[in-house]
């Protein structure tokens, strides 16, 4: 049933995954229909070999990654379609390349927090990037096991997250 990751003349996206995906562990399969759905699908297979797209040329899928490998035990329908999502945006990538070169050397940091993104925890996730030069050198995307009551708390414990990495780099 690979071909129904085939996304060869599937539409190209410019988003990694859609907030209209809200993902729970609650979806587990209820009917016969979708239990046999979920057995033709290589749903582990799949989500492994994204991340390993993601470990080695695109970082800017950390977050929605971790979003669809937290269902690798009980996927259902629509975590699949959250995971074709991120293939066609794969697919509207595949002529861009990385490359290390040029006199611009500035160290640039991103810093983003999603205040209730995991919706079985409730928890924050945050992620950062740095780049060297317009280059990714460093990333990551982590649940957080605190609860965030407001957007500037979460953007206060980003923030202090952030440093602390940092520090240990």
């Amino acid at each position: 049933m690979l071909e129904r990751f085939n996304t060869q003349n599937a539409k190209i996206i410019s988003t990694p995954l859609a907030s209209h995906f809200k993902l729970t562990k609650e979806m587990c399969p209820k009917t016969q229909e979708e239990m046999d759905y979920i057995c033709k699908v290589p749903y582990a297979s799949v989500v492994g070999s994204i991340m390993y797209e993601m470990v080695c040329t695109r970082p800017k899928i950390t977050h929605e990654v971790g979003v669809v490998r937290k269902y690798m035990n009980n996927p259902v329908k629509e975590h699949c379609m959250a995971m074709k999502w991120i293939l066609r945006d794969l697919r509207g990538t595949t002529n861009k390349a990385v490359f290390f070169g040029g006199s611009n050397i500035a160290l640039q940091g991103y810093l983003d927090a999603d205040m209730v993104g995991d919706i079985d925890n409730i928890r924050i996730t945050i992620g950062y990037v740095f780049t060297l030069g317009g280059k990714t050198i460093i990333w990551d995307s982590k649940l957080q096991n605190i609860v965030a009551f407001s957007t500037m708390e979460v953007d206060y414990v980003a923030t202090a997250y952030v440093s602390i990495e940092m520090i240990w780099l």
